[in-house]
C-alpha cells in the first residue's frame, strides 16, 4: 500500500468514528491530509483501535520516519562526562528512553496540531500511546502530582520508551522558590527511574520552558545542576542528552555545560 493511500485510510477511519464528521471531505493536497490527519488523531479520545488500523497507522508512521533524518547516540560527541548536546527533533533521536514534558492529565495535547513536544511525541508515537497513558491513568486518578514521571512505551518512535513527567507551571511569569524544587524534583524522578531500570541512556527535553512559561536560562541552570550532581553522587553509567530546539536553548546550555 502506497504512502498516500494509507494516509487517506487513516483519514477516513477517524471520521468516520464520529457521526458529525462522517460525511466531511478528505483535502485533495499531502499537505492539507497530514494537517487533517494529525489534527484527528490530536483530538481522539483514548479508546481501542482495530488490528487493520494500528498495522496501517504503524506502516505509516514507520515510512514517515525514515524520510527524516534519525539520530543515533553514537553520533554524538560528548559535551561533558556522560552528558551530550543536541538540538534537534527528539521524535527522531534514537536513544533508550526520551523525557516528554506533559501536563498533570498525562493523556498528551489535545490541541490540533499543536507545536508543543508532547503533541509531537503523540502524533509519531501512534494512537497506542494516549490509550496506554489512559490505562495507566485509570489507576493513578485524574491527574498526577507535579514532577511524577509516567513510564510508557514509545511504539513508532526510534526510542524504546517514553518518560512523561508533569512539570511546574509560572502563572504570569511568577517564578518561586517552589517552582524550581519542582523542577528539579522532575528532573529527579526521571534520572532515578532511569537509573532504577538500569537504562543505558535517556534525553531531556526542555521541560516547562515554553507552554509553562518557565524561564529557559533558569530552567537550563537546573537542569544542568541536578543532572552533574546525580551522575556525580551515583555511579551510574546513564548517559544524558540535553535535547533542544531552539537557537537560544543551544546557546544556553552550551554555555553551562562548557563552562563545568
Amino acid at each position: 500500500m502506497e504512502q498516500a493511500t494509507r494516509r487517506r485510510y487513516l483519514i477516513q477511519s477517524l471520521l468516520n468514528e464520529n457521526p458529525r464528521t462522517a460525511k466531511f471531505a478528505i483535502p485533495e493536497s499531502k499537505q492539507a491530509q497530514e494537517k487533517m490527519l494529525r489534527a484527528l488523531v490530536n483530538t481522539r479520545l483514548a479508546r481501542p483501535i482495530t488490528p487493520e488500523f494500528e498495522k496501517i497507522q504503524d506502516e505509516y508512521l514507520t515510512e514517515l520516519l525514515a524520510q527524516k533524518k534519525v539520530t543515533k547516540l553514537t553520533e554524538l560527541t560528548p559535551i561533558a562526562k556522560q552528558i551530550y548536546l543536541w538540538q534537534g527533533d527528539i521524535t527522531t533521536l534514537a536513544v533508550e528512553a526520551i523525557v516528554n514534558a506533559a501536563n498533570q492529565m498525562m493523556l498528551g495535547c489535545y490541541r490540533p496540531n499543536c507545536n508543543c513536544i508532547d503533541n509531537a511525541i503523540h502524533t509519531f508515537a501512534g494512537i497506542q500511546l494516549r490509550n496506554e497513558c489512559y490505562a495507566v491513568m485509570k489507576n493513578v486518578g485524574r491527574f498526577v502530582k507535579v514532577g511524577q514521571v509516567l513510564p510508557t512505551k514509545a511504539y513508532n518512535l526510534p526510542s524504546n520508551y517514553v518518560l512523561h513527567v508533569a512539570g511546574p507551571y509560572v502563572k504570569n511569569g511568577e517564578l518561586t522558590p517552589e517552582h524550581e524544587q519542582l523542577l528539579k524534583a522532575a528532573y529527579q524522578n526521571c534520572l532515578k527511574l532511569a537509573a532504577d531500570n538500569d537504562l543505558k541512556s535517556l534525553a531531556f527535553c526542555c521541560i516547562s520552558t515554553g507552554e509553562f512559561h518557565f524561564p529557559n536560562e533558569r530552567a537550563a541552570q537546573i537542569a544542568v545542576e541536578t543532572v552533574t550532581d546525580f551522575l556525580a553522587q551515583t555511579d551510574s553509567e546513564l548517559q544524558i542528552v540535553f535535547n533542544v530546539f531552539k537557537d537560544e536553548d543551544q546557546q544556553i546550555y552550551h554555555d553551562l555545560l562548557t563552562a563545568q
